[in-house]
């Protein structure tokens, strides 16, 4: 079964070229003009949420996640950022250009948010979502 998933994945994928799927070239200038960068975040993975660890998924289009920062690097094509996040709506964030989920732990039982907002190199928000979900009582701060 897990070789027919592969296979249908990779079938979908046989017409296309490499610049289809991996975006334009690092190397050049970009010809046209960049679509609106876009940001696409999961909900929490539901096992580690149903211990207390909170783990989301996020990904970017038309934009790359590099630790880039500063106006020179809005030069850069294609484009580039990294993701600020904020927990519970508190008035600090963090800047993240690892590319990797965002991982939480240790958050009290209970209802919270995660807002994650794609930023360009000069941190001006591009695209944002929030995430809201429950860590069960029995999870929470461990």
């Amino acid at each position: 079964m897990g070789a027919s998933a592969t296979c249908a994945w990779a079938e979908r994928l046989d017409n296309l070229s490499a610049a289809e799927v991996l975006g334009p070239a690092a190397v050049a200038p970009l010809e046209a003009p960049q679509p609106a960068a876009k940001l696409i975040v999961d909900a929490p993975l539901a096992g580690p949420l149903r211990k207390g660890a909170v783990f989301i998924q996020y990904r970017a289009e038309n934009l790359r996640i590099e630790p880039v920062f500063g106006p020179e690097a809005l030069k850069v094509t294609p484009r580039i950022g990294h993701i600020h996040v904020s927990v519970d709506g508190n008035p600090w964030h963090w800047a993240d250009a690892s590319g990797e989920p965002v991982i939480l732990v240790g958050l009290p039982a209970g209802k919270h948010e995660v807002t994650i907002i794609l930023a360009d190199p000069t941190h001006k928000p591009l695209d944002s979502k929030t995430v809201t979900f429950t860590v069960p009582a029995a999870a929470g701060s461990h």
